[in-house]
């Protein structure tokens, strides 16, 4: 930590901390602010991912999330408009705090458009340099992932008292529904490829597929992989009934990822989605998708003890025997002893073999915990898409 000579006595001082951290428990943890002023309160994880952090942060699923990132070095490539997850390109929603070891760096990238720091203060998204995240990931790995609140103030002016009250009262993610926050209000069109080298993002021209993507808090390279894979996607809002679903008439249907409780944004999102799979028609989960396509079956979901947030996760699939390395980012699982018996394990985490897939035996459905979009994380997973496309035209060929 830098050092600043004190004027009245003539000796050194530590700088004057600029941003805390305020957990449920009363734990203090001081540092130097970044990006937006004021406060936010949230559940604190920890991301391994040593790349992405454009990605990570307007990732739609981590809306409620203070994230810790493990990496020290972050900011060193600046940011761009290209790299932005959410659909809504201005405002937040995703993460709504950042924890940092070392302070920003200037960018060294020749897509940077903007560095890090002044990112941040158009996102309305508060950041803490400066503190040992390593302690805070073991914090976190020994007692779970805490409720806590972000300040930053220039000034250093902090009610404390205050802080840890709203950090002791904010009553967590367990039975909240964070979805309204993220998701559309309107049906849209969506035809964006993925982005080439030396060409940015193209154009799907001649879609072979319809596929009515719902949306609990879409990432934007999902919707990508869909054009890629030859689908005219019609994204609708999370409240959109069964019946608007299907006049739309899809040859498939995808359920987005999305932040919060998957219980309780399944009180209304369930009983589409069980619909949907009672029609026959093709469906394909990710995520919050995976883990309510799971209670429509007839599973539960539980809260985890630290979640995965990385971009180095091994799955297997069982289907296959693969292994992939995969990108993560939930705090819910869906529980696999709960699975009923017309409903099979596709995949599991090699970390703790916590449930990571499944699909149904009598209908063309499956879904998966991870994020096989690879935004950020390793693409070892793209062939999922693909898996979904094919699964489609079987279904038209037995149709016709």
């Amino acid at each position: 930590m830098t050092q600043t000579q004190a004027s009245s006595a003539g000796g050194w001082a530590e700088p004057k901390p600029t941003a805390l951290l305020v957990l449920a428990d009363g734990t203090v943890l001081e540092g130097f602010g970044l990006g937006a002023t004021g406060h936010a309160v949230g559940e604190v994880c920890f991301n391994t991912a040593m790349t992405g952090y454009e990605e990570i942060l307007t990732d739609p699923s981590y809306a409620g999330q203070i994230i810790t990132f493990t990496f020290p070095h972050i900011g060193n490539v600046g940011t761009n408009e290209e790299d932005i997850e959410s659909l809504n390109l201005a405002a937040r929603p995703g993460a709504c705090g950042i924890i940092l070891n070392t302070a920003i760096t200037s960018p060294s990238n020749y897509r940077a458009t903007r560095g890090l720091n002044d990112w941040l203060k158009s996102r309305d998204i508060i950041g803490l340099s400066g503190i040992d995240t390593r302690a805070l990931t073991a914090l976190i790995r020994e007692k779970g992932m805490p409720n806590a609140v972000i300040a930053h103030d220039p000034a250093g002016k902090f009610d404390v008292d205050a802080l840890k009250k709203q950090a002791r009262e904010w009553p967590g993610l367990v039975g909240m529904d964070l979805v309204p926050m993220v998701t559309s209000c309107q049906h849209f069109n969506w035809d964006e490829t993925e982005w080439v080298w030396g060409k940015g993002y193209g154009r799907l021209t001649s879609p072979e597929f319809h596929v009515v993507a719902i949306n609990y808090g879409v990432k934007r390279n999902i919707l990508r992989l869909l054009a890629s894979a030859g689908c005219k996607v019609t994204v609708v809002p999370a409240t959109a009934t069964a019946d608007e679903i299907m006049a739309l008439k899809p040859d498939g249907v995808f359920l987005s990822n999305g932040p919060g409780d998957p219980a309780e944004t399944g009180k209304y999102a369930v009983p589409v989605i069980r619909e949907v799979v009672a029609s026959g028609t093709p469906t394909f989960g990710i995520c919050l998708g995976h883990q309510m396509l799971g209670i429509a079956v007839g599973g539960t979901t539980q809260k985890m003890h630290q979640g995965h947030h990385g971009a180095n996760h091994p799955v297997k699939d069982v289907t296959t025997g693969k292994v992939e390395i995969t990108s993560m980012n939930h705090g819910f699982a869906l529980d696999k002893d709960s699975l009923p018996a017309n409903v099979e394990q596709t995949h599991f985490s090699l970390f703790d073999g916590s449930n990571c897939g499944i699909a149904l035996k009598d209908k063309p459905v499956f879904s998966v915990q991870y994020h096989p979009e690879a935004s950020p994380g390793p693409r070892d997973s793209h062939y999922l898409f693909t898996r979904f496309v094919d699964m489609m035209r079987q279904n038209k060929r037995k149709s016709a």
